[in-house]
């Protein structure tokens, strides 16, 4: 990353994004926060907005910025030259190529091989174990993906983050910011010790416990 690539991420985080997650849409802790204070480590989060990537990134101290990558899907995120400049320069992406439904396309690689080489490098992964936004405040089935990851990378701790409010703040298909608290419940960290089925349903058992927590209202 060059120093005014640099310049304008440390800009946007501290000038623009801390602010609005602080004073727009405000965060309540529902337990103590849990997160990396080095790296590697992958934060795993459900995720219902594009303000998810936004307020995990807020969480960490700005000394970690340089180390955090949000996984994203290569085919969305590097699909136009602007989009492309700001999610990899300004947020700083890590851009895979998500695995097609279809038996008759196949991935030319292993998607998951450049989390491995961050991961390596002792970066922080933001992780969404669902693969894409789902309805506001709704958590979807989670793909597999994480369940691999951790079984190739066993030494490496994983973070669970359950976000409310945010599906409200600013849902798929909106581009108009909403004020909606965001409530927050964190895990301990994980550590892969058994193997990926035994694992994931884990993961999937530790974000419903974390969603009991926050206390979900009905929205109808």
């Amino acid at each position: 990353m060059d120093i005014i690539n640099k310049t304008l991420r440390l800009f946007f985080f501290v000038v623009i994004v801390r602010p609005i997650v602080k004073l727009v849409i405000g965060l309540n802790f529902r337990n103590r926060p849990e997160l990396p204070s080095a790296g590697p480590a992958i934060i795993i989060a459900n995720h219902n907005s594009h303000l998810d990537t936004m307020v995990l990134m807020s969480l960490l101290p700005i000394h970690l910025l340089a180390k955090v990558q949000p996984v994203a899907a290569a085919d969305y995120f590097l699909s136009n030259p602007i989009k492309k400049w700001f999610a990899t320069k300004i947020i700083g992406i890590l851009p895979i190529q998500r695995t097609p439904n279809t038996d008759d396309k196949k991935p030319s690689c292993n998607p998951l091989e450049p989390c491995k080489t961050a991961l390596a490098a002792g970066k922080i992964l933001i992780f969404f174990p669902e693969g894409s936004r789902g309805d506001p405040e709704s958590l979807s089935e989670f793909k597999f993906g994480i369940a691999k990851l951790a079984s190739q990378c066993p030494t490496t701790p994983i973070y669970p983050i359950y976000m409310h409010g945010l599906g409200k703040a600013l849902p798929k298909g909106q581009f108009i910011l909403v004020p909606f608290f965001c409530d927050i419940a964190f895990n301990p960290p994980l550590y892969f010790s058994s193997t990926p089925q035994q694992f994931y349903s884990e993961l999937k058992t530790t974000f419903n416990q974390l969603k009991e927590t926050v206390k979900v209202p009905s929205w109808d």
